[in-house]
């Protein structure tokens, strides 16, 4: 079983660490730590995404790449985002990558796609806008949504066509590519740069192109941003069509069917990476059909039709020094392994996660073994084996606490009802803020990034003002004595100035987000969102006690019996609704915005049965697009059942027995249409 309190906990120190190094990378140009160590940090948060559903972070990759638009650049919102891509590492990933198109898409196990494959290039991202032919723009990345307009630098770059005359070119299309230096080059540049990417970065950056122009960068185009009158049926064509138009595109580039032939391919390519001009971390999968990836669109803030294939994990062996036990705020206990430092790929590692009690026990890990650690996407290193060769007679099993270390309360593992197994993860029994650890925990979520984002009260912050008796409570932040934390250490007046400002600035903040701030047990931000839209406003939400009926949160699609009865416990302690009272009176909580401008707007609608060519998820997505909301059971509130093929029969006559209208997939597209 995960435990979610430990991953998140890790995963928000990824975060902050990935977002100090983002603005020493992109916005001061004095990077920090090395290209790896920035990538593997990068991908490590990535591929904990893709592995825990739960996490998500506005300063994610999977969110933003880079980091805030730099002052010294005019900023322009790119047309189409420039969002990232999700990872897969082995074979098993891939597959289920596949699955889950198959599965939106509603195709048998048999259906093979075909994939455009394209090393992934380590280099800087960009895009060219071109309007009858003519450069017009040149954006840089930023975070996805907004780059620098550095048009005139990129028009340095030999690589970039500056006017195409080609008749077939469009009228009005944006490539994209990657701007990047060749290893050799970079030889010459190197006592001024960390790395090729960094120096790719910083020669993009110049505020006179007279100087990005001394340096030998490259580009390589792979793909398009808005692209108006789109004729294309497959990627491959698209990129052929790049090269003839005068665009470098990499030789690499083929299209390959079938897992285990990109399994292979990926094998082969990674062989001999070390040998190519140029830095690459990767290769890029995407569907090669147009339209399949219309279709498919997007999920969170990736494409469901692309991933990226990262090459092999490092790892390497040290000796454990300690095991030691650390509670989250959902009461887990989670053992980490204290390791004497080692050199991983690069990134200098001393702590290792050692997930949970049952994990040790299988491992049969002990205080003083040498063992083997990896470092791949998690969110922290992890324990791959022990060298039993190497084991001392003094190492003693472990033995796990039955107490919590923090309020020595009972700690006991969870009965989960759905797997009729008890969960691997041991919780502390406590409930509320009486156990000192978990309510620290609590607080540090509640003014996390993700949730209030209060700058200026981070981990170490919080941990602080509790020592001294500041906060016991998230509703004791807007009650602090400014003139005691000015006489701390470290303290002065423009600092608490600055903290001032950024509480009273996070008093504003929408539904979601509070009830996600909240910190209750299996409600992750698209959990809170969907609460939040079926609650709308903050009055329905304080209205919530034990006596509250719950039965209306089966209506919420993507509610289920675990969440519910997760919330049901949290509102059953009173000191939790003093909490929510207390906050509300503090904050300015802002009721949800819902898109009402589609065809189906106020309309509700419940699938029962398989539909044709198109998955449930596929028909929700549509649905909710066009404003129309979906129910998960029949009931007065729904105005349409759709049937498919085979449905069940008891939602058919209940729908009838309401006179509810029931409606075919074509019915469906007709509303639509």
């Amino acid at each position: 079983m995960v435990n979610k309190v430990s991953i998140k906990k890790f995963y928000l120190d990824k975060i902050n660490k990935l977002i100090k190094n983002d603005e020493l990378y992109y916005s001061k140009d004095k990077p920090k730590i090395s290209d790896k160590e920035y990538d593997e940090l990068k991908r490590s948060i990535l591929n904990l995404e893709k592995q825990y559903i739960f996490l998500n972070h506005k300063n994610s990759p999977s969110k933003k790449v880079g980091f805030k638009p730099s002052k010294n650049f005019q900023k322009q919102k790119h047309m189409v985002p420039m969002l990232s891509l999700s990872n897969v590492f082995n074979k098993e990933d891939l597959i289920n990558f596949e699955k889950k198109m198959k599965n939106y898409l509603d195709l048998s196990d048999r259906h093979s796609f075909e994939y455009s494959v394209e090393p992934k290039i380590d280099g800087i991202s960009a895009s060219l806008t071109y309007k009858n032919g003519v450069l017009v723009l040149g954006l840089s990345r930023g975070d996805g949504y907004e780059g620098e307009v550095i048009t005139e630098n990129l028009k340095t770059i030999k690589d970039i066509p500056k006017n195409i005359t080609s008749k077939d070119f469009p009228s009005n299309i944006e490539i994209r590519g990657e701007v990047y230096i060749k290893k050799n080059d970079f030889e010459s540049l190197k006592e001024k740069f960390a790395n090729p990417r960094n120096a790719a970065s910083g020669s993009l950056r110049q505020k006179e192109s007279a100087e990005t122009k001394k340096i030998p960068l490259m580009f390589i185009a792979y793909t398009f941003g808005l692209f108006e009158n789109n004729k294309f049926n497959k990627q491959a064509e698209f990129l052929s069509y790049l090269k003839k138009w005068g665009f470098k595109t990499s030789k690499y580039n083929c299209v390959i069917s079938n897992v285990d032939h990109l399994i292979k391919n990926h094998q082969s390519f990674e062989a001999k990476r070390y040998e190519l001009d140029y830095d690459v971390d990767g290769l890029v999968y995407k569907i090669n059909d147009l339209k399949l990836q219309k279709r498919l669109g997007f999920v969170g803030n990736a494409p469901r039709w692309a991933a990226a294939h990262k090459f092999s994990a490092a790892s390497s062996f040290s000796k454990i020094l300690n095991i030691e036990i650390q509670v989250g705020r959902t009461g887990a206990l989670t053992p980490v392994a204290k390791v004497k430092p080692v050199n991983i790929g690069g990134v200098i590692v001393s702590n290792a996660t050692l997930h949970n009690e049952d994990e040790i026990k299988k491992k049969d890990i002990r205080v003083g073994d040498i063992v083997k650690i990896e470092r791949a996407g998690d969110v922290i290193p992890h324990v791959i084996s022990v060298d039993l060769s190497k084991r001392s007679s003094n190492n003693l099993k472990f033995k796990f606490p039955d107490k919590c270390p923090s309020c020595g309360s009972k700690v006991e593992k969870e009965f989960n009802n759905q797997t009729k197994k008890f969960d691997a993860v041991k919780r502390c029994s406590s409930e509320g803020f009486s156990c000192e650890k978990i309510a620290i925990e609590k607080i540090k979520h509640f003014v996390s990034k993700e949730a209030l984002n209060i700058d200026g009260l981070g981990k170490k912050v919080v941990e602080k003002f509790w020592e001294k008796n500041f906060i016991r409570y998230p509703q004791d932040i807007f009650k602090l004595d400014f003139k005691k934390i000015e006489n701390l250490d470290g303290w002065g007046n423009q600092s608490v100035l600055n903290l001032k400002y950024s509480i009273d600035k996070s008093k504003k903040i929408y539904l979601n987000k509070f009830i996600f701030a909240l910190g209750i047990r299996h409600i992750g931000q698209e959990n809170a969102k969907l609460i939040a839209k079926h609650l709308q406003n903050i009055k329905n939400f304080i209205k919530i006690d034990k006596n509250y009926d719950f039965n209306s949160f089966t209506n919420i699609d993507g509610i289920g019996e675990i969440q519910i009865t997760s919330i049901k416990k949290f509102f059953s302690i009173k000191e939790n609704l003093n909490i929510v009272r207390d906050l509300s009176n503090y904050l300015n909580i802002q009721n949800e915005i819902t898109n009402d401008s589609g065809k189906l707007k106020n309309l509700t609608f419940l699938i029962t049965g398989k539909l044709i060519k198109m998955s449930r998820a596929e028909a929700k997505s549509v649905i909710e697009k066009n404003s129309g909301r979906i129910l998960s059971s029949v009931s007065k509130k729904l105005d349409y059942l759709i049937v498919g093929d085979k449905p069940t029969s008891k939602k058919v006559n209940q729908a009838k027995d309401l006179g509810v209208k029931i409606i075919n997939q074509t019915e469906l597209i007709n509303l639509l249409n």
